[in-house]
């Protein structure tokens, strides 16, 4: 009797193990996020992977272990809107399609200007801010005063921007040079090798703010796009695409999306354009 009531007592055990380990494996596979499913199954806790940029300030910027800005204000709420804490993934502007469509993220919040030739590959919710198109200069340059000024000029922009698209498209005389981020378009305008940056104002106001560059850039401020800010998500996960248009649209109405306005672009004299901010998102379709 003693050992019948042993190895029932083992067999037990062992089942009850196995049924912990079963739990165990299912929670990580949720909370891994990386193939969308973690940020469609709602509140279920776990991490969500989330693209972000990680050098521009005031939107975008990952100093040591910390990530601060804007689009990342938005993109930790919407995570906590889903149950999940943001795991955040770099994702640079030319790389931002294929990372959705390979499911190596969830979700994008990264200055992603929403596009007919991009929502032919992806899907967004939003928009979340409307920007426009600018240009930084040196603090002592007077030549550049907007895009007409540009001919001859060495321009710098990203890889993969609508930015560097426009300036194909409508000013074919500029020689434009296109690194993979702003960061060392901005480096290289300071030490004197490109004349210009053009890429959102939202952008270019966080790098002027910079310590290390105030008194020496200058936002030109004359726009001359209009740049409607979405989150990217893979095509076709309409679920995720409703969950994260009505996380933007209660970060709206809650008060949140001025505090982090105000929070991270507030300085640097950059001016928000109240007639188009903040923006209604538009349903998902």
């Amino acid at each position: 009797m003693t050992i019948r009531r042993t190895t029932t007592a083992a067999a037990a055990i062992a089942l009850a193990a196995t049924s912990l380990a079963a739990c165990g494996s299912s929670g990580d596979q949720a909370g891994s996020g990386s193939s969308g499913s973690g940020a469609s199954s709602g509140a279920g806790g776990g991490t969500v992977k989330v693209g972000i940029k990680f050098d521009q300030p005031g939107l975008g910027l990952k100093q040591g272990s910390t990530y601060s800005g804007f689009d990342v204000d938005l993109a930790t709420y919407i995570a906590k809107e889903m149950g999940k804490t943001p795991e955040f993934v770099e994702a640079v502007s030319a790389q931002r399609e294929a990372m959705l469509q390979a499911g190596k993220v969830s979700y994008i919040v990264g200055t992603y200007s929403i596009t007919d030739k991009r929502k032919q590959k992806v899907d967004f919710a939003g928009p979340y801010f409307v920007a426009g198109q600018d240009l930084l200069v040196r603090a002592d340059d007077t030549t550049i005063t907007g895009p007409d000024a540009l001919s001859g000029k060495k321009l710098c922009s990203v890889k993969g921007s609508t930015s560097a698209t426009k300036i194909k498209d409508q000013y074919p005389n500029v020689q434009l040079q296109e690194y993979d981020t702003y960061s060392k378009c901005v480096e290289a305008l300071s030490s004197g090798s490109i004349d210009a940056l053009s890429t959102d104002n939202t952008i270019l106001a966080g790098y002027a703010g910079q310590s290390q560059y105030q008194g020496k850039l200058k936002v030109v401020g004359k726009t001359f796009s209009t740049e409607n800010y979405g989150v990217g998500i893979k095509k076709g996960d309409t679920a995720t695409c409703q969950k994260v248009t009505d996380a933007i649209t209660k970060y709206i109405s809650s008060g949140e999306w001025q505090k982090s306005i105000d929070k991270n672009l507030g300085t640097g004299g950059f001016k928000v354009d109240t007639s188009k901010n903040p923006p209604k998102p538009a349903a998902c379709a």
